[in-house]
């Protein structure tokens, strides 16, 4: 039975077979038993790679210890409020903080990023433009998260992206954090995968 540590756009925690790309953690979501009783443990939400220095994440869900979540990929990570981890991706956590210092003077060190990311992911979601989003935002329609790429919305599922829908000029509730957002629009080429493969 599939474990309820996979992570949807949304933030939402599911259980799924489909792994995904992307690890990551918001620190100690579950019980002793492995069911999750929390949607985070503190404002530090990161992503990782799935392999770094032969560490294995065997068994899932310890007692304890921090739970492992999955992401299908890096857009994924970003729209659910996660940024890059500052010890296995420390190259894409220098380029977000170089980016984070010209978007946001005055905010630097990891503390900074992650306060400012807790505010906008607990937040309310603004409805913006879709014409002016950049590659790789998250938006919502119909209850569901579509990824922006080029002129088309992706559908998201847990294994992958699924209906295309044409990229219009009307509106929607944006779900990848506007700073996040930012990043995106500034070029962000992450050491892990952006999109999944069924992104095309």
């Amino acid at each position: 039975m599939p474990l309820q540590n996979r992570v949807t756009p949304l933030g939402e925690l599911i259980a799924d077979p489909a792994r995904g790309l992307v690890y990551g953690n918001r620190g100690c979501l579950h019980d002793p038993s492995g069911r999750i009783r929390r949607r985070y443990d503190g404002k530090r939400w990161i992503a990782c790679r799935l392999e770094f220095k032969g560490w294995r994440r065997t068994p899932l869900m310890q007692p304890g210890r921090l739970t492992e979540l999955f992401f299908l990929d890096e857009a994924t990570a970003l729209a659910a409020g996660h940024r890059a981890c500052a010890e296995c991706r420390r190259e894409d956590f220098d380029r977000l903080k170089a980016i984070w210092r010209e978007l946001h003077p005055g905010q630097t060190g990891a503390d900074a990023i992650d306060a400012q990311l807790h505010g906008e992911r607990t937040g309310p979601r603004p409805f913006v433009s879709l014409a002016g989003l950049p590659d790789g935002a998250f938006v919502l329609r119909d209850g569901e998260p579509w990824l922006v790429l080029g002129e088309q919305l992706l559908r998201w599922t847990p294994a992958g992206y699924a209906e295309r829908s044409r990229r219009d000029a009307g509106r929607a509730e944006l779900v990848t954090p506007r700073s996040l957002v930012e990043v995106l629009r500034f070029g962000w080429e992450p050491l892990v995968p952006l999109l999944h493969p069924s992104a095309g």
